[in-house]
This record gives structure tokens, C-alpha cells and sequence, in this order.
């Protein structure tokens, strides 16, 4: 436990010292288009580790990894580009939250599996979404 801290104080550091040279927005910039890239490479090997072992973890990994990725990496276009009206509310952002929705409930199905529950994980993804529901209905 004690290298992943050493990490991410690590991490901490440094963003804070590109706070202090480039300013929040391009260190912000900078490190969300990392991320962005990163998540895409990682949900590329976890693609790659389901079909040479075919778990279905994995491939949820695969599709919440790849799925996120490309919802970050929308933003991070669309910031970068001055936010362009085209994606303002382009309905192609919606296919690469599929693939991260997938994703998780591909989990909530291994969890599931793994716990020997019959339904009741289901409540999760159900209560995420009415939770989020009655949050943008009260905003």
C-alpha cells in the first residue's frame, strides 16, 4: 500500500508544480488528455486480455476503460478546440457512454456471479440512475 501512496503523492506534487509554472487550465489540460490517452491504451490491453483468456471481467474492463476514455477524451477535445457548437451536443457522445455504461454492467454481472447474487446487485446501476435522475430534475 505504501508505493501506490508514494505515487500518488508523487503524482499530487507534480500537478501542483505545473499549477505553479503553466497555470491551473493547461496543467488541468495537460494531465486530462493523459488520462484520456492512458484509459484508451489500458482498455486496449484489457480487450486484448479477454480474448487471449476470455473472462468476462476483462471485458468489462475492456468496455469501461475504452468507453471512458472516449468520453474524456471528448471533453478534452472539445476544451481544447474552444468548444465547438458541433460538439455542444453531439449525439455521438452518447456511443462512447454506451461502451462505459456497458461496462460497468458487465461488473455488476461478474459481481453478481462472484457473490452468488440472485438480483439484488442490480439495485446499484438502478439506484445510480435514479439518484442522478432526481439530481438533474432538482438542478
Amino acid at each position: 500500500m505504501r508505493l501506490p501512496l508514494a505515487i500518488a503523492a508523487a503524482m499530487a506534487s507534480i500537478l501542483l508544480l505545473g499549477d505553479a509554472v503553466m497555470g491551473y487550465g493547461a496543467t488541468y489540460s495537460v494531465a486530462f488528455g493523459a488520462f484520456s490517452m492512458m484509459a484508451l491504451a489500458i482498455g486496449a490491453t484489457f480487450f486484448w486480455l479477454w480474448r487471449a483468456r476470455s473472462t468476462p471481467l476483462a471485458l468489462g474492463m475492456a468496455f469501461s476503460w475504452a468507453g471512458s476514455a472516449c468520453v474524456m477524451g471528448w471533453w478534452w477535445i472539445y476544451t481544447l478546440t474552444g468548444e465547438p457548437p458541433a460538439m455542444r451536443t453531439n449525439t455521438l457522445l452518447f456511443v462512447f457512454l454506451a461502451l462505459s455504461l456497458t461496462g460497468a454492467l458487465m461488473h455488476f454481472a461478474v459481481i453478481r456471479r462472484s457473490l452468488g447474487w440472485d438480483g439484488a446487485i442490480w439495485l446499484v446501476p438502478l439506484g445510480a440512475l435514479a439518484a442522478s435522475a432526481a439530481l438533474v430534475l432538482a438542478a
